[in-house]
């Protein structure tokens, strides 16, 4: 079965899931050392390949991204090059696990949700107690830590408040109450159908053009069968043949 081409939409946030082929546990070094290093080539890549980077976690198994390529091949790049660097580094063979997974998310709507899903990863995983303990993240610059040069806040996150102080303790409480379990479940399963995430009008819109490829999967089945076409005022029987043919 052919696979799916990306789905892409200019100026639209994509979230992004790629997945290492085993848990990143080096031999020499610390992790933390390695985690490190991964931030920094995320950031230069970013700045090289026109992604602008709106959420972000590195844990041992996954790297999530929340951001809004200027290309439709942007993200792949920075990805793959991130590839290149840690294969390299590892002295491996490929170190994510086929194809990374990507979607599209509506503003307004889906953006937050999909960032705070992100950033909460570590808790998910029960590696932190602490979404904003977890230094390889977005999550502690969201909510009062130090600014990470590379992160491009999205608007839905500035209409948080007025000031950096009331976006952060704004976002702070969202990040606590935690999203419902139908939030966590739309997203997972946008991001393993790799289906566009979003209300009707989001969908329609992707579907009329916006988009590089339908956002939403087809229905299953067979279509359905069209009307018999009417001879002389009357319905054909079923099975007539055309005495043409």
């Amino acid at each position: 079965m052919a696979r799916l081409p990306r789905l892409y939409a200019p100026g639209l946030p994509h979230l992004a899931q790629a997945r290492f082929t085993s848990p990143l546990a080096p031999s020499e070094g610390s992790v933390a050392a390695l985690f490190d290093r991964i931030a920094g080539w995320l950031a230069d890549e970013a700045r090289m390949h026109g992604v602008a980077i709106h959420g972000w976690t590195l844990a041992p198994d996954q790297l999530l991204l929340l951001a809004t390529p200027t290309g439709p091949t942007g993200l792949a790049a920075l990805l793959q090059a991130i590839g290149r660097r840690l294969a390299a580094h590892l002295r491996s063979g490929p170190v994510f696990q086929g194809r990374y997974r990507s979607t599209l998310v509506e503003p307004g709507a889906w953006v937050l949700p999909a960032q705070a899903w992100i950033e909460t990863l570590p808790l998910r995983l029960s590696l932190t107690d602490d979404a904003e303990q977890w230094r390889w993240s977005s999550a502690a610059a969201h909510m009062g830590g130090a600014k990470q040069a590379f992160l491009h806040d999205h608007g839905d996150y500035w209409a948080y408040g007025n000031t950096p102080f009331d976006r952060q303790a704004e976002y702070r409480r969202y990040i606590l109450a935690g999203l419902s379990s139908r939030e966590s479940d739309a997203i997972g399963r946008a991001l393993q159908g790799q289906w566009a995430l979003g209300s009707d009008a989001f969908l329609n819109m992707l579907g009329a053009g916006a988009a590089s490829r339908r956002p939403v999967a087809a229905r299953r089945g067979r279509p359905r069968k069209s009307l018999p076409t009417p001879i002389n005022g009357e319905v054909e029987p079923a099975g007539r043949k055309d005495e043409a043919a």
